[in-house]
């Protein structure tokens, strides 16, 4: 990217709404002066710099000679900062190369929330899960219907620069199954499930978000842990084994924690953490879910142990499910999706 010349914002508006730029940027939050804890979120909008469309936003941090930038004209998403008072540098070219700034400063008084607060000092992450290379799809043949899609790696809308676009076309109902391998520890037994969510335009294309985890234990079994956020009952829900390892019956129970794609807001990243445990015999616990940093416990107890013959593997699926009788469409972007084992 090539900066003809940068332009400098002589002061900046002391508020707790939205400041509102000279050069055409609103940036929503954070509000100038807050007290925040990290990760917070930055939302930001820009039509104009320098009389000129806007083409590419961006921030920077303090002194730091590294911009994270998009093709874009908003900014909804998460950005980290260790505690103390700090400036954010809020960026945004013209597509001649003109470059607008509106600082915000702020002071981090808290460290990471969420779920984050779960995992142990010696727990194992695997990041950027997304952008792996060797991601699969199918219908999932538990669903009515029929399905369809495409996936693949996009810049834009992204936070990471790496987001994963997962693009499906359902018929009565149909579900679409994502899948990856991502390592193949078999000893673990505590997950921490992290992730950021996107919907494209509008969600009536789709009925439920799942997000599961998969791992062979030492017994040759392994444990499928299901969750998903349910349109149909407005609940998270969470996988069992109905049955037993070798005569299975996998199947949905409905939690009293609440969820619903559909309230979602769309064109902007959602945050979505899930702590998971089980034993050695595949009895897994459900214990609590965040969404946008929003805590609800849960404490479930279950069997979910299967007998089906696979090698050592842990895997993730990303599921979505269509929503109507007819024919229905949706997109998803999936970014910055960590697994932590303990």
């Amino acid at each position: 990217m090539n900066t003809l010349r940068h332009i400098s914002v002589a002061s900046v508006m002391l508020a707790t709404g939205a400041i509102h730029a000279q050069a055409g940027t609103v940036i929503t939050s954070p509000a100038n002066g807050a007290q925040l804890s990290s990760p917070f979120r930055l939302t930001m909008t820009a039509d104009t710099c320098s009389s000129l469309p806007v083409s590419v936003v961006g921030y920077s941090l303090d002194n730091s000679g590294q911009t994270s930038s998009w093709s874009d004209q908003k900014i909804d998403g998460p950005v980290a900062a260790p505690e103390g008072w700090h400036t954010l540098h809020v960026k945004v070219w013209n597509y001649k190369g003109g470059v607008c700034v509106t600082d915000v400063s702020f002071n981090v008084t808290g460290g990471t929330t969420g779920g984050s607060s779960v995992v142990a000092p010696n727990a194992v992450s695997v990041s950027g899960i997304q952008a792996l290379g060797n991601w699969t799809q199918i219908h999932d043949g538990g669903t009515p219907g029929s399905s369809s899609g495409s996936t693949g790696l996009v810049n834009s809308p992204s936070m990471s620069g790496n987001a994963r676009a997962f693009t499906t076309t359902f018929s009565n109902f149909g579900g679409q199954r994502y899948s990856v391998q991502f390592g193949d520890d078999e000893t673990s037994q505590n997950f921490l499930y992290d992730a950021w969510v996107n919907i494209e335009d509008s969600a009536s294309g789709l009925s439920s978000l799942e997000f599961d985890l998969n791992q062979t234990m030492p017994n040759g079994e392994t444990a499928l842990m299901g969750f998903q956020c349910d349109g149909w009952t407005g609940t998270w829900d969470y996988s069992i084994n109905g049955g037993s390892p070798t005569n299975s019956w996998d199947t949905w129970q409905h939690s009293y924690a609440k969820c619903n794609p559909h309230t979602w807001g769309v064109n902007q990243w959602h945050h979505v953490q899930i702590y998971i445990s089980h034993d050695s015999s595949g009895w897994v616990t459900y214990h609590s879910v965040w969404l946008d940093g929003n805590r609800q416990d849960l404490n479930f107890r279950v069997f979910s142990g299967f007998a089906l013959g696979w090698g050592p593997a842990l895997v993730t699926n990303f599921q979505v499910d269509g929503s109507g009788s007819g024919t229905t469409a949706a997109t998803v972007y999936l970014d910055n999706l960590t697994v932590y084992r303990w």
